[in-house]
């Protein structure tokens, strides 16, 4: 895998106090530089052209991930992460990133729940060599099974490198599992084992003519160009891609949880205990009361000044680290919080002082100060992303995949300042319930002993 990560959260608020929702739009330089054209087959195309440095970035985003999956082909997205870097009926394995390298340039790849993400850097006077690359992959990916059979084994050997060797992995995976009931969510994005050693030709044909359609996608392109050139370059290189037809929706919606449920993950291996909470936020990324569950996890976990970490890890030193985090996707996700404790920590006290304090934030509330610092965050996070021709890619396609319009991103700031410390706490008062809770604690075992040492013992 290129890079798995979570999709960036983007948002602002520059004041201490509230304002109104009437805020205007954040003025970003250049920004009404910004043009769309959508190709006849389906194809939206964004560009945002920024002159400062003669380089330039080219999004790809498949909307595509593990939410598409079911059982027997789970981990396809991100199998594909692998395999669009291997080689098309006009070029050979490895072709690609020598290309596009020998050009000045480099790439990268992300796959989640819901996205798969593919990303170039270039000098801008490389950019009909990035199109030709591009287009050539999109339409004629090769399906050579020695490479097919290459790719699965490296595939399955990251899966025990960050899930089956990793504590956390392995615990965010079984509670993610656990959590989810009915929706595709319960999948991990990196696939389950067994379907990772089966899956056959024809399920890779058929997802890839499926999901990577352009139809299916959105290209975003900043930096150093012209608009017309890339639109010329699209309509030569991308317009004869054949449409598809609409992928199947996701109908399915999670039922609302009922109570409690708890895992144990029992690991030789592991050195530390982890306690995590999965709770079922309501919210998808399009919400419009997502900006409400980002404060919450920003007063939460971010800096060593959040509730969590002051708690756990300054105060009562039960833990090591304390965090949580939230799913960014198109259906409604987790918000995920964690402890990872010392050797021989005590897991009970640390489930204890979790809940104390997340009762505490449902009860009281946020306070101004505690406000104005997540804000304050979230806006040196926005302008630090403006200030580059990545961020300004990667925040436009996120914006146009998740709420539909590339322009909802200019809003980001009223959008946050509108938010009151009254709706972080009505939020904090759904969510952070027990019955909406998953729990799941990873617990270090003792090593059995094997049959030799027992005899050796004797």
């Amino acid at each position: 895998m290129r890079l798995l990560s979570l999709a960036c959260a983007l948002a602002l608020g520059l004041s201490s106090v509230a304002a109104s929702a009437a805020t205007p739009a954040a003025k970003v330089q250049g920004s009404e530089a910004i043009v769309s054209k959508t190709l006849a087959n389906g194809l939206k195309i964004i560009v945002w052209p920024d002159h400062d440095i003669p380089n330039a970035n080219y999004y790809t985003f498949y909307k595509v991930g593990s939410r598409n999956e079911y059982p027997g082909i789970t981990g396809l997205a991100h199998y594909f992460e692998h395999m669009m870097f291997n080689g098309t009926t006009r070029r050979a394995p490895g072709e690609f990133d020598r290309t596009m390298e020998a050009a000045g340039g480099s790439n990268n790849a992300s796959t989640s729940n819901d996205l798969t993400i593919y990303t170039d850097w270039f000098p801008s006077s490389a950019l009909q060599t990035i199109f030709d690359l591009e287009g050539d992959r999109m339409a004629n990916l090769s399906f050579d099974p020695k490479v097919i059979e290459s790719e699965r084994g490296v595939v399955y050997s990251e899966r025990r490198s960050s899930v089956d060797n990793d504590n956390f992995g392995t615990l965010l995976e079984q509670l993610q599992a656990t959590a989810f009931t009915a929706h595709p969510y319960q999948f991990p994005t990196i696939g389950w084992p067994s379907d990772i050693e089966h899956w056959k030709l024809e399920d890779l044909k058929k997802f890839f003519k499926t999901y990577y359609a352009p139809n299916n996608a959105v290209l975003v392109i900043a930096g150093d160009v012209d608009p017309a050139q890339v639109f010329a370059l699209a309509d030569k290189y991308l317009a004869p891609l054949q449409k598809q037809p609409e992928p199947a929706p996701i109908t399915t919606i999670e039922p609302e949880q009922q109570g409690e449920r708890r895992i144990v993950v029992e690991r030789a291996d592991a050195q530390s205990p982890i306690v995590a909470y999965a709770f079922h936020s309501g919210l998808g990324a399009g919400s419009k009361d997502y900006p409400t569950l980002e404060l919450l996890t920003t007063v939460l976990s971010q800096g060593d000044s959040s509730r969590l970490h002051q708690r756990l890890v300054e105060k009562e030193q039960a833990a090591v680290q304390a965090g949580a985090f939230t799913d960014q996707g198109f259906d409604p996700g987790l918000l995920t919080v964690y402890a990872m404790l010392p050797p021989g920590g005590d897991m009970a006290k640390v489930e204890t002082l979790l809940d104390d304090e997340l009762a505490r934030i449902a009860r009281d509330g946020v306070t101004a100060e505690e406000l104005a610092k997540a804000r304050n965050l979230k806006a040196s996070s926005f302008w630090r992303g403006m200030a580059t021709i990545n961020g300004k890619a990667r925040a436009l396609g996120t914006y146009e995949v998740f709420q539909g319009d590339y322009r909802k991103l200019f809003d980001a700031p009223a959008a946050y300042d509108a938010v009151a410390a009254a709706d972080v706490q009505a939020l904090a008062k759904k969510i952070l319930r027990i019955q909406n809770r998953t729990t799941g604690l990873l617990k270090p075992v003792a090593t059995a002993p094997s049959a030799d040492n027992k005899e050796g013992a004797q």
